[in-house]
């Protein structure tokens, strides 16, 4: 099987092309090669598809075989991906996700991509939630571009740990 693993910002995938064919079973073979100490380790898989209403369909799929609608990463290297593979020459181009059809701008150098912006679109924001984390308990606002976030507004940023969150 001929796949790509490519790392944007953090988040790891393993890229399959499946403009021509696809495994029949893409959860259970994003369990098998998400592993990291038995496949080839990564947070999950993309495939990329032919759409009938965009350039690609992009299908994700968690390390835990669950699918996921959308990665801002991970899209950015869907585009990268089909530029620098001859699937497209584009470089302004659509791509079908489960969170809706999302534009990318690529910035070619020599050939290939250097880099990619997308238009996420209007985050969906919710009210204010509090969540517990251990002995803390955290105030935020829950935030969708396709996948949960939760945003906690913190005063003096500079200062604050990430590795204890305080």
């Amino acid at each position: 099987m001929r796949f790509t693993k490519m790392e944007g910002l953090g988040n790891d995938y393993v890229y399959l092309d499946c403009t021509r064919s696809a495994p029949d079973d893409l959860p259970a073979l994003s369990r098998a090669v998400s592993d990291r100490h038995f496949g080839v380790g990564s947070d999950g898989l993309i495939g990329i598809f032919p759409s009938e209403i965009a350039d690609f369909r992009m299908a994700m799929f968690n390390a835990d075989g669950s699918q996921a609608e959308m990665c801002g990463n991970g899209i950015r290297c869907v585009g990268k991906f089909v530029y620098d593979k001859g699937l497209t020459h584009k470089t302004d181009l659509t791509v079908e996700t489960l969170a809706g059809v999302k534009r990318l701008a690529l910035t070619v150098k020599d050939g290939q991509v250097d880099r990619v912006t997308v238009d996420m679109g209007t985050p969906v924001l919710e009210p204010p939630m509090t969540v517990p984390r251990g002995a803390r308990e955290f105030r935020g606002f829950p935030v969708s571009m396709g996948n949960p976030h939760f945003v906690i507004p913190t005063e003096g940023v500079k200062d604050f740990d990430l590795s204890t969150g305080s």
